[in-house]
């Protein structure tokens, strides 16, 4: 049984300024959010996002030449994490971010200065709803498999359905307006009040954990993630 818990999601509007801020109908859908049934994980398959492929090479001017691309392994400056293991005071140690270990190969991209700015709104929204440093690596993976932490707008043909934004969210399975799942504050935090819902999410796999929020067909490919998602939280915490 496939749970829609994305018709919980609370209402959050945007200032002048792109913060986000919970509504009056807000504040009474979060507080229904933490007293309704936690979803089950979903079932975990391979493969890649192939909307979101084409979508993130338009955007960034790759062309999008076949059905499937090959994340090919590349080191960057700004996301190797700490050389000597140890986390820099202060911030979260690897066992906290990656507590069950990576799955599979891992997957790296270098990151410019829009994308940097993506990933903090996300963890800097992960602390504000509680999810914590872990919740924040879950996101972060997310975002790099869904957009390569680009704010995707709408591409057209190449949109897979109507889905935009961070985590290439859709406007008709619930999760807001176009310009409310393309504001990085409110994208993260609408799916990381998602994944709170989602019943023991801190033992679940991280694929496990995004697909079950995520709903995609090929959720396996979150996994590839994890280690450039710790690497950029251990460094943005």
């Amino acid at each position: 049984m496939k749970v829609d818990f994305t018709r919980w999601l609370p209402a959050i509007a945007k200032d002048s300024y792109r913060k986000t801020a919970l509504s009056v109908a807000g504040v009474a859908a979060l507080f229904g959010l933490a007293l309704a049934p936690t979803a089950a994980a979903a079932p975990v398959t391979s493969g890649p996002h192939q909307g979101a492929v084409a979508a993130i090479d338009l955007a960034t001017g790759k062309a999008a030449t076949s059905a499937h691309q090959d994340e090919q392994p590349v080191e960057s400056g700004l996301t190797t994490g700490s050389a000597t293991g140890k986390p820099p005071a202060g911030k979260p140690s690897r066992a906290q971010l990656i507590p069950h270990g990576i799955e599979g190969a891992q997957s790296r991209v270098p990151l410019d200065d829009a994308q940097l700015a993506n990933a903090r709104a996300i963890v800097d929204a992960a602390k504000k709803t509680g999810v914590g440093d872990r919740g924040a690596v879950i996101g972060v993976a997310t975002s790099l498999q869904e957009s390569k932490l680009y704010n995707l707008g709408h591409l057209g043909a190449y949109n897979d359905h109507d889905s935009q934004g961070l985590f290439q969210q859709r406007p008709s399975s619930g999760w807001g307006t176009p310009d409310q799942i393309t504001d990085p504050e409110y994208a993260a935090t609408a799916f990381f009040t998602a994944l709170k819902n989602v019943g023991g999410w801190q033992d679940l796999p991280l694929t496990a954990a995004a697909q079950t929020v995520q709903v995609s067909a090929f959720p396996y490919a979150y996994a590839q993630w994890e280690e450039q998602a710790a690497d950029i939280v251990q460094q943005l915490w």
